[in-house]
């Protein structure tokens, strides 16, 4: 999964994950992908969005409802990178979650 999400009609919710990392992988690459790959399978995940360069880091993920977005707040599994997010993997990181009332798509 990868590039812009197929979103459906609005209204839902993005989950903007901004962050600046620590020096190093740390098990970081491999932990992404198995979260990506785990919140795929969530109930209400709709999909989502990354990207990284050298300083910043920005994934938003898009769920049907709030209940969706605490619940994989709540996982077990994501908790665990939650916290070794804290202490190992950011400097600093911002997570907002906003109700996207319009999109528009556009491809050729």
């Amino acid at each position: 999964m990868s590039g812009i999400a197929k979103t459906p009609e609005p209204p839902y919710y993005a989950v903007i994950f901004a962050s600046e990392r620590t020096e190093g992988d740390n098990g970081y690459g491999a932990m992404s992908d198995k979260m990506v790959e785990l919140a795929a399978k969530q109930k209400g995940f709709l999909g989502f969005e990354s990207a990284r360069d050298k300083d910043l880091g920005i994934t938003v993920s898009y769920w049907d409802s709030l209940d969706a977005i605490k619940n994989w707040k709540n996982h077990a599994a994501h908790q665990v990178a939650q916290n070794k997010g804290k202490t190992e993997w950011y400097q600093k990181f911002s997570l907002r979650v906003a109700r996207v009332e319009r999109h528009s798509y556009f491809e050729i």
